[in-house]
């Protein structure tokens, strides 16, 4: 049986708004459902270990589907997500891929966490795929090659689009931009239309653009490691 692992955000506030962020529901539950249907084993980590905290606007009804409304009515999926494993205590050795979901929390905690770094560069180097979606691209800020370069250097990539944060009105309070960031550090930047699905692969490099992606990044990372 293949095993994936999940990393979820531990990070809740939405700079300094005084709203709350995290992970966002369809994010999780799409390519989770996806992947647990299909028998993989599944296991769930985020930086503080225990309840990630779960974007309250992901709950609200404009952001439901068939996905989302069978996470609500899981309650043993729940009581699984309440128990996250600490990030700093899961090895790649014991995963065949892993999988960030997104929602604006990564941008805060995951982008910059040491131990999910060096955790994607271990996947890397050891030829595992690391897939990401929406905003979990985020996690590629700092993570490099063997020979110092940005890991997403001359990789197709994509993730949330900048037209996409502006829609939602977060430009300026986010951290950086996943679009501008990715860029930088080289990578060669595509998306869709806002709002459709849309997914790269690149290697081991999978991403996808936004929620209504989660799904497509994880049929994806199904085939990766088929």
């Amino acid at each position: 049986m293949k095993k994936i692992l999940f990393v979820l955000t531990s990070h809740e506030d939405l700079g300094n708004t005084g709203f709350k962020t995290g992970f966002w529901i369809e994010e999780f539950a799409a390519p989770y459902y996806l992947l647990k249907d299909k028998g993989y084993h599944i296991t769930l980590t985020s930086p503080k270990g225990g309840q990630p905290p779960i974007d309250p606007k992901s709950n609200e009804p404009d952001f439901q589907t068939p996905a989302t409304v069978r996470f609500n009515e899981d309650n043993e999926t729940q009581e699984i997500l309440s128990r996250t494993l600490k990030l700093a205590s899961v090895s790649q050795a014991d995963y065949d891929a892993v999988f960030y979901p997104g929602g604006h929390g990564p941008l805060w905690d995951l982008a910059e966490d040491p131990h999910s770094i060096a955790l994607i560069e271990s996947f890397i180097n050891n030829d595992k795929p690391v897939s990401a979606v929406c905003h979990a691209p985020a996690v590629f800020k700092h993570t490099k090659r063997t020979d110092g370069s940005a890991l997403v250097n001359g990789k197709k990539i994509t993730g949330f689009s900048n037209t996409e944060e502006d829609a939602v009105q977060l430009t300026d309070v986010v951290p950086f931009l996943v679009e501008d960031m990715l860029k930088e550090n080289g990578g060669i930047f595509s998306k869709g239309d806002d709002w459709t699905p849309y997914a790269v692969e690149d290697g081991l490099l999978i991403t996808g653009q936004n929620p209504a992606s989660s799904e497509l990044v994880a049929e994806l990372l199904m085939k990766k490691i088929a």
